[in-house]
């Protein structure tokens, strides 16, 4: 005989994320080990593509103010941390409500039926699951038949599996008087507590190993760079250095940046990176094409080793920046960039007379618009296939991707897949939700470092090095000045730019006073335009205002 109160939706919700706990760690091991989608970040690029770009920018702010506040670490991978602990938090959350549902329908269902009921929620989960997977996964390897039978079956068993501790929990003695009843219902609210903390030790008992066993499991290591890297190599010793453009600005010519200043060149490692999965996408350069479609007379498909060997190599340095990016923020970074000129590649096309935009599509479901005749008037705008003398990393867009000097990361794709020639320009990713529709990179200079701990006399004076960057896209910078609480601005000197498309390292050495102080800096563009000085936001079209600093100095000796 079955009692009166039978399992809640509640006791569903409890048990179907303790279930759904382990399975965290089996997503984690099929993808390691079977190249199975990894349900756990699919479920979560999902929602980020389905959910209103105010409300995911909104989300995005809110997190990077976590960030600053907290001191967390760099933005960029401390962001894709946060989102990866979204995701499993998300997927935790998902199947807790599937435990409630589940529950609440087997409250009126025969117990004759709860497996069967069990199975076939469990499955249609599964079908949902698989569909979302098949419309984001980057990532897995195994067939896509595999991949769904994969999902069905994890759905199917979570379905049988509450349906059965739904069963149990509705097993009691047989009631005889009403004190004996009483004393079963004590009895069975502890029989169902003592069974939740069993289910609970249980499946933190899979979670654990299934985690151990993933952090045993040794790095999965790309072979299908060899052939990249050996091309590369090839042509290594006969590719010079694309020298500056001749820029119209003094640079002093034994610069030494102020202790504390940001290195020149950004270390690969440490060089941000923003995208719109939880994760990159995984592609074997072996089978990578690029393919053009569209208004072209002669639709072309290009393998990696071909754009490698058969054009001329443009090494070019280039300081990148996403728009979102705060004053003074770490999401701009600089390093050596290796690809062909795009101007060379189109004419092969054949285009037709109507052909004014590429549509550049990534791997990742990214796609933006280029005009073709932006790209005919501008040698510097590159399909890149290598940083710093080595392929592009996965997490950095391998295998191809887009330099646009002047604009922003937003309107730049990495994991190039496909090139479509069409007619007339649409909204990409980032402008459908929101962002600048042009996105050229706002003028913009930075305080590094107020070396208080580096003081120098010279003339019997104390100076203390202010040092930092200061950046213009590629439209170069003249000028840099240092104020010092409310005096005049002090003109600082500046270093020769690794290219015309990098930031500039300044320096200003300040014959200082004991006391607090606030620094400020700003800028001037080769053409005589100041930076804005007004605080704008991030959004829409990139942060502008005055970079200032406190900092307190009490003898010349400190």
């Amino acid at each position: 005989m079955e009692p009166a109160r039978k399992p809640s939706l509640i006791t569903g919700a409890i048990i179907g994320a303790l279930v759904t706990l382990p399975l965290l760690a089996l997503f984690a091991l099929a993808d390691r080990v079977l190249g199975l989608p990894l349900l756990t970040f699919d479920i979560f690029d999902w929602v980020g593509r389905n959910t209103p770009g105010g409300l995911i920018t909104a989300v995005i702010d809110v997190m990077v103010d976590a960030i600053i506040a907290f001191n967390l670490g760099e933005t960029s991978s401390t962001a894709k941390t946060i989102e990866q602990l979204m995701a499993y938090g998300m997927t935790l959350t998902a199947g807790a409500i599937l435990g409630g549902v589940l529950f609440t329908m087997l409250r009126e269902t025969e117990a004759s039926r709860r497996m069967t009921v069990g199975i076939v929620v469990g499955a249609a989960a599964g079908v949902i699951l698989t569909l979302i997977s098949s419309a984001v996964n980057r990532t897995a390897t195994a067939d896509p038949l595999i991949s769904a039978a994969f999902i069905m079956l994890v759905g199917a068993g979570f379905g049988a599996l509450l349906a059965r501790f739904y069963s149990d929990l509705t097993r009691l003695p047989e009631p005889g008087n009403r004190e004996a009843e009483l004393e079963t219902a004590t009895a069975t609210q502890l029989d169902r507590r003592r069974f939740l903390v069993q289910i609970g030790g249980a499946t933190a008992t899979l979670t654990v190993v299934g985690a151990g066993l993933n952090l045993l499991l040794p790095e999965e290591e790309n072979t299908s760079l060899a052939m990249i890297e050996q091309s590369l190599a090839a042509q290594a010793d006969a590719t010079p250095e694309a020298p500056p453009e001749p820029i119209e600005a003094t640079y002093k010519a034994d610069f030494e940046p102020a202790p504390g200043t940001r290195p020149e060149i950004t270390p690969l490692d440490d060089h941000y990176r923003i995208d719109i999965s939880a994760r990159p996408p995984v592609i074997d350069a072996a089978a990578w094409t690029l393919a053009v479609t569209g208004l072209v007379n002669q639709p072309q498909e290009y393998m990696l080793t071909q754009l490698i060997n058969d054009y001329e190599p443009v090494n070019r340095y280039v300081t990148l920046q996403c728009i979102s990016n705060r004053i003074a923020g770490d999401l701009i970074s600089t390093t050596r960039w290796t690809g062909l000129q795009l101007n060379q590649l189109i004419e092969e096309w054949d285009l037709q007379p109507e052909a004014q935009y590429l549509r550049i599509t990534s791997a990742d479901g990214f796609d933006e618009y280029v005009s073709i005749d932006m790209i005919r008037n501008d040698d510097r705008i590159l399909l890149a296939y290598a940083w710093d003398g080595q392929p592009l990393k996965q997490k950095h867009g391998f295998p191809l991707r887009i330099y646009i000097p002047d604009l922003y990361g937003m309107k730049q794709p990495k994991w190039i897949t496909d090139i479509e020639v069409v007619e007339d320009w649409e909204e990409g990713y980032w402008v459908r939700r929101g962002w600048s529709r042009d996105a050229v990179m706002r003028a913009a200079s930075v305080i590094d470092t107020v070396a208080v701990d580096d003081i120098t006399t010279v003339d019997e004076q104390p100076i203390i090095p202010v040092g930092g960057i200061a950046i213009a896209g590629a439209r170069g910078v003249s000028r840099v000045e240092v104020q010092v609480d409310d005096g005049e601005w002090a003109a600082a000197d500046l270093k020769q730019p690794l290219s015309e498309t990098t930031w500039v390292l300044w320096r200003y050495d300040w014959p200082f006073t004991p006391g607090d102080h606030t620094f400020r800096v700003r800028m001037v563009e080769l053409d005589g335009t100041a930076q804005i000085e007004d605080v704008n936001g991030v959004r829409p079209d990139g942060a502008t205002g005055i970079h200032s600093v406190n900092r307190s100095v009490e003898t010349a000796s400190s």
